[in-house]
């Protein structure tokens, strides 16, 4: 059993570093200004169901893969800047639209995709295993209760990012005020894509 004192520290780790600003982040608050919570749902257990395979993956070693082959690592931020940039377009074509009925949903697939190219994640979680886990305590326990625990509360620190879009933008329903908000999410993932090029 991975002890108290270990749960804090994960927990002073995971925290912050889940809840804080990023490309994630970012499109968990846009799904939610577009979508509502309700309509966010999919990609959000998309999103967790992508968390919970990089938490397998790097828990179990597999991680190991990205040290032998940096290039793997490049090829990875250029597929998430991609993929971002991608998404941007997405909300500045949701700017044209004359109803948010209209937007085409985030699906699971694109939530565990934004997880699967986001380098935040995987370093963060590459950091969380390689701080935590205990050489002597039993691997396969350690790694489904950190994974189940990271999980968790990604899902509640998602679900408040999901609702505060919804609670900043669910009030502007006119055609301009849809504009504003495929540009402001649109340029705030460009915004990010760049960030991610430099890191």
């Amino acid at each position: 059993m991975i002890p108290f004192e270990v749960w804090a520290l994960i927990l002073g780790f995971s925290v912050p570093m889940i809840i804080s600003p990023g490309p994630g982040n970012t499109i968990l608050a846009a799904a939610g200004g577009h979508f509502g919570v309700r309509g966010s749902i999919p990609f959000l257990l998309g999103f967790e169901a992508g968390d919970l395979f990089w938490c397998l993956v790097y828990g179990f070693g597999l991680s190991q893969v990205f040290v032998a082959y940096p290039a793997l690592r490049e090829l990875l931020k250029w597929g998430g800047i991609i993929f971002t940039l991608y998404l941007a377009y997405g909300f500045f074509q949701f700017s044209s639209l004359k109803e948010k009925k209209d937007l085409p949903r985030l699906n699971a697939w694109d939530g565990f995709l934004s997880v699967s190219l986001n380098p935040k994640i995987h370093s963060m979680i590459l950091v969380l295993f390689s701080q935590f886990l205990n050489p002597s305590l039993v691997l396969f326990n350690q790694v489904m209760q950190i994974s189940m625990v990271f999980v968790l509360i990604s899902m509640l620190c998602h679900l408040l990012w999901i609702y505060s879009g919804q609670l900043l933008f669910s009030q502007l329903k006119s055609q301009q005020a849809m504009r504003v908000q495929g540009y402001l999410f649109g340029g705030c993932l460009i915004f990010v894509a760049i960030f991610m090029g430099f890191v």
